[in-house]
């Protein structure tokens, strides 16, 4: 379980086919309190740590995805030697709850539509796939690449969300082109909501 709040952007440093895809990810995260078997999510998607060292001046973490996630998230498209990760470590009894909550398994993947600057703020515009589309309200939460986010407007399978600067220096959101696809993890509220109109509606 986790937060959607980013504490470290990550680096895919080595990427092995072996069946699986094995990646190993640099992180600024002492490896020594990283246990074998943790989860930590890799740009929103929950992954467990199987491998961890450290060499003189970087600490890093190996994961193992299958091709079914492969396949559901952004992995397969964006992550190649060289790539910045959003890196967010598993909730603890008793940590601040500065998002919303996040399960680490993407729904869907949305593409990035539009970006602009409003201020001092840059406000993207994304599409979602349709069939989750109707699980994101205004003001409600979303978690994008892991990191949790208020939509400030909808349209059907549009909606947008502005970033502050803070976001976008202390996350991956800095680097970002129209087109991107983007890890998409719907708020578990808004779909038992949409479950239970769905029932009351039979």
């Amino acid at each position: 379980m986790f937060t959607g709040i980013i504490t470290d952007i990550g680096t895919v440093s080595k990427l092995e086919q072996h069946g699986d895809l094995r990646a190993r990810i640099n992180t600024h995260y002492d490896h020594n309190s990283i246990d074998l078997g943790a989860s930590i999510a890799c740009s929103g998607v929950c992954l467990t740590v199987i491998e961890k060292g450290a060499t003189d001046v970087q600490n890093w973490f190996d994961v193992e995805i299958s091709a079914e996630t492969t396949s559901k998230t952004n992995i397969g498209a964006k992550w190649q030697v060289g790539a910045k990760i959003n890196l967010e470590r598993a909730l603890k009894v008793g940590d601040e709850l500065g998002g919303h909550i996040v399960s680490g398994h993407v729904d869907g993947v949305a593409h990035v539509t539009s970006i602009t600057d409003e201020g001092g703020s840059t406000r993207v515009i994304f599409e979602a796939p349709a069939e989750l589309a109707k699980f994101i309200a205004p003001k409600g939460s979303v978690a994008l690449n892991g990191t949790s986010l208020t939509v400030n407007g909808v349209d059907d399978a549009h909606f947008g969300v502005n970033f502050i600067p803070h976001t976008k220096s202390e996350t991956t959101w800095g680097d970002l082109a129209i087109g991107d696809p983007i890890n998409l993890e719907i708020d578990t509220l808004a779909r038992y909501v949409a479950r239970l109109n769905e029932m009351q509606d039979n």
